[in-house]
């Protein structure tokens, strides 16, 4: 049902908004856990664009703001993490957003801490949350902008991205986030070939000065 909606709407596309969305879990037994960061990077762009408040709409915490004089549409879906799709989809459609201007906030376990990647479509690499707005959307072709979380080694996947990280760790991961932010907003002004080239490498390594968006 979703994609005929989608389909529909497309004829009459709004070529005027990109979608940025910030992938986690609601409530705040998982706020700043390793599997929030989606949240957390949103909420950086939030404030980076003088987003005060956030709305609720189709299963999502919406915000909306000017970037580079682009109208951009801040989303943190409330459905879980799995069940991501469902809200970026229904608000895609609701706004006339075509995927492609659509940009993806995710953690990712598969990257090493602080490790940020930018990709303009691709497989959900394991990912629940991008599976299922790949199914939601019928298309992979997206912008994504990854954040590395670090494996669990012999420990436990669930604990670990449900944790929080701290000491060392933490400042990591908050420099990674402050790099997603930029990248997020580099693929709003620049295009995602542009970020790709200035943040697919690893996070802490970036002179602050070439790597941040204008």
């Amino acid at each position: 049902m979703l994609q005929r909606l989608l389909e529909k709407l497309r004829k009459g596309k709004n070529e005027n908004m990109i979608m940025i969305a910030g992938l986690g879990n609601p409530g705040k037994e998982y706020e700043h856990t390793r599997h929030n960061v989606g949240f957390d990077v949103l909420d950086r762009i939030a404030e980076k664009l003088g987003v005060g408040s956030f709305g609720t709409k189709l299963r999502a915490k919406v915000g909306t703001g000017i970037y580079q004089g682009e109208k951009i549409l801040l989303v943190k879906p409330q459905t879980y993490m799995n069940l991501s799709g469902e809200s970026i989809g229904a608000l895609a459609a609701y706004y006339r957003i075509e995927p492609e201007h659509i940009i993806v906030i995710s953690d990712d376990v598969a990257l090493p801490l602080g490790s940020i990647r930018v990709r303009k479509k691709g497989s959900a690499g394991g990912h629940n949350g991008l599976k299922n707005i790949i199914q939601c959307l019928g298309t992979d072709t997206f912008a994504r902008v990854r954040v590395g979380v670090g494996d669990c080694g012999k420990g436990d996947l669930v604990d670990h991205v449900l944790g929080r990280p701290g000491g060392e760790d933490r400042k990591v991961l908050e420099e990674a986030m402050d790099l997603a932010r930029d990248a997020a907003l580099c693929i709003v002004s620049q295009g995602t070939d542009e970020a790709m080239n200035l943040y697919n490498r690893k996070g802490g390594s970036q002179n602050e000065s070439t790597a941040s968006a204008p």
